[in-house]
């Protein structure tokens, strides 16, 4: 998974997600091999697959799509147990700015100095060592993140420190109500990861079925290739098969 950060000082918009090289790399050889195997399979044909290559840019921003989710997602769920800690650290008696200090120690125990949390407190410490305002970071974060706990919180943050606020009750309050969230997302994910297993497989199923009848029936296939009829009929199979994909991946994308 790519970094917050590439660089000390260098803060990544994760609503934007870049591919490392190995990334990119690992996603065009899935992307060829997809071009190859619908040609193969639902045309016989290697001039189809060559010209699915031009779906693969749109393939590509897909599984960008999907990378950038997982890491908000990871961010979101470090960002549970770094808000936990700040409200630790500030009942424990430290100011709030030492607090947010303490919670990058803690974070770095828990998560490593690569830690996506631990990329952006560390920021945010440097940040208060040169005299920055808190609450700007934290809306700063907030609006990079694309996570809607880490925008609130920074929200939250900012008209309780400039109205005068208990700090200490708001981010005891509104941690509790992040690891709620987050306890209740992960109870979902878990009751539904076996489903996405199942859903995954099954996406697999029909180049399996395909290469069975054609290894156990040479020749069964035949009608359907290089013939307007048989091309129409598995066009249709083929659009009925990436819309039910397409489906199955939004039924178990499950948010609150």
């Amino acid at each position: 998974m790519q970094q917050a950060f590439s660089g000390r000082g260098k803060r990544i918009d994760y609503r934007n997600y870049r591919f490392t090289l190995p990334e990119f790399i690992l996603n065009l050889l899935i992307g060829l091999i997809l071009a190859w195997a619908i040609g193969k399979f639902f045309y016989d044909s290697m001039a189809v697959s060559a010209a699915l290559i031009v779906f693969i840019p749109f393939f590509l921003r897909y599984r960008r799509k999907a990378y950038g989710q997982r890491r908000r997602n990871e961010l979101g769920l470090q960002f549970k147990d770094a808000v936990s800690s700040i409200s630790a650290n500030q009942k424990a008696g430290y100011s709030i700015e030492n607090a947010f200090r303490e919670a990058w120690r803690d974070m770095t125990l828990l998560y490593g100095s690569r830690g996506i949390i631990v990329r952006e407190l560390d920021h945010i410490r440097r940040g208060l060592d040169n005299n920055l305002v808190l609450e700007q970071m934290l809306l700063d974060l907030g609006e990079r993140s694309g996570v809607d706990d880490i925008r609130q919180f920074g929200e939250v943050f900012a008209i309780a420190k400039r109205s005068g606020g208990n700090l200490t009750e708001t981010i005891e309050t509104t941690a509790g109500m992040i690891e709620q969230k987050a306890d209740v997302e992960q109870e979902i994910a878990v009751m539904i990861s076996s489903r996405k297993m199942e859903s995954n497989v099954m996406s697999l199923v029909p180049f399996f079925m395909i290469l069975y009848m054609d290894i156990s029936s040479a020749g069964f296939f035949d009608d359907l290739y290089h013939n307007v009829a048989g091309i129409a009929i598995m066009t249709v199979c083929l659009f009925i098969y990436v819309s039910a994909y397409l489906i199955s991946q939004r039924l178990v994308d499950i948010r609150i």
